[in-house]
């Protein structure tokens, strides 16, 4: 029997939204590198040991793909050369570098500094806006998901009344079940058109924006992106940086209203809500898809061979459940220091924009214990649902009272 006929369906499925999935401990313990087949049929490799993933996400002969449609599924195949995004942003060797090394100046701890009191409004202004309109409510559509889009869109000096069609942009684009391969042709040549626009927008009149600076950059003689680049940065940003975090803020509330307690611990001492995030995304079993990779050449991994050319998949959500690297992986610990979770990878291809993601969900959570300290789910946690198809893990809804 070949190892593709007992292979795994991939992603696997979890008993409830956020509860792992049942195979992730026997995967651990007794087969660390699966076999498992992807939604368009196609086998790839599946680690779930912390150690192993870490290594994974850092070793060049594992060759980054941002293209996930070629392992992921046919329907993020789009045939779309225009739009895609591998070849607008470089993702290997030293032009990757000297790209994370231009944009990652917007990523600072310095800059968040600098965003925070913008933030603050936006989530006061948002949850304002969702008391106002009585409960129950759905803290997902009414906070989680516009915050993000909102910060983004400020970031690249898109005008507030262009935010809707960028929260469109990004569900079309991250969605692999939701919507036709022309449905997502057409998003993305909807965004590409609009910010090739914005950018030319920005040559004539520059703000005080990412694009503007990065253009300004260029234009002084110094190393800068050119016009290709600077639109598949705002493109990537868009789509790694406003569902992932909108997704992880529902999940986060509710991981910590689950258990009531974890919230009230809050309440009374919100100096722990820096710990409180970084356990939020180590406990964070709904992550989705995973990183994928390609192997370049025949590579060990945990005593097993895997051939070249194979597709591999590290799941950072079971590797942030390994028992040989956290103690009670499967509780929440919300002062658990060190934390060392991969929720944002490792290396080279370590997610640019982590900084940001932390803000935002250290603000979302400050203003929330603020405002509403007495926020409490308002249907049991068993009850939540998955979001199918999402390349990133979320809930349906996240219903919640005060």
């Amino acid at each position: 029997m070949s190892p593709q006929e007992h292979a795994l369906p991939y992603p696997l499925t979890p008993e409830s939204a956020l509860e792992p999935p049942r195979e992730w401990e026997g995967l651990r313990r007794e087969c660390p590198v699966a076999d498992v087949h992807l939604p368009n049929g196609a086998p790839a490799k599946l680690l779930t040991r912390h150690e192993d993933v870490k290594a994974m996400l850092a070793d060049p002969r594992f060759e980054r793909d941002i293209r996930v449609g070629s392992t992921a599924g046919d329907a993020g195949e789009t045939g779309d050369d225009s739009a895609d995004l591998s070849r607008m942003v470089p993702s290997t060797g030293e032009n990757h570098l000297r790209w994370r090394r231009l944009v990652g100046r917007w990523f600072t701890a310095k800059r968040m500094r600098q965003l925070r009191p913008g933030m603050e409004r936006i989530a006061e202004d948002l949850i304002r806006d969702m008391t106002a309109s009585g409960q129950p409510a759905d803290l997902k559509a009414s906070l989680a998901f516009p915050l993000p889009v909102f910060v983004i869109c400020d970031m690249l000096g898109v005008p507030a009344e262009d935010r809707e069609r960028f929260s469109r942009w990004s569900d079309t684009l991250l969605n692999l079940t939701r919507y036709t391969g022309q449905e997502m042709q057409a998003a993305q040549r909807e965004f590409v058109d609009y910010m090739a626009g914005h950018i030319e927008a920005k040559h004539a009149e520059p703000a005080d924006d990412l694009i503007s600076a990065l253009i300004e950059q260029r234009e002084s003689g110094e190393d800068g992106l050119d016009d290709t680049e600077l639109l598949g940065t705002s493109m990537g940003l868009l789509i790694a940086g406003h569902e992932t975090t909108a997704n992880m803020i529902g999940k986060m509330v509710s991981m910590l209203l689950a258990d009531r307690s974890r919230w009230e611990r809050l309440v009374s001492d919100p100096s722990k809500v820096r710990t409180a995030v970084e356990e939020s995304l180590r406990a964070d079993a709904n992550q989705g898809f995973g990183l994928t990779r390609m192997v370049t050449e025949d590579t060990e991994v945990a005593g097993e061979t895997v051939p070249e050319g194979s597709a591999v998949v590290c799941s950072m959500a079971a590797a942030n459940r390994d028992e040989h690297v956290f103690s009670d992986p499967d509780g929440m610990d919300l002062e658990r220091v060190p934390n060392p979770h991969l929720a944002f990878g490792t290396g080279a291809h370590s997610c640019l924009g982590q900084a940001l993601a932390r803000t935002e969900l250290q603000v979302t959570l400050e203003v929330l214990l603020r405002e509403l300290p007495t926020l409490e789910l308002a249907s049991p946690p068993e009850h939540l649902e998955r979001v199918e198809g999402l390349l990133v893990g979320g809930l349906r809804e996240v219903p919640v009272r005060w």
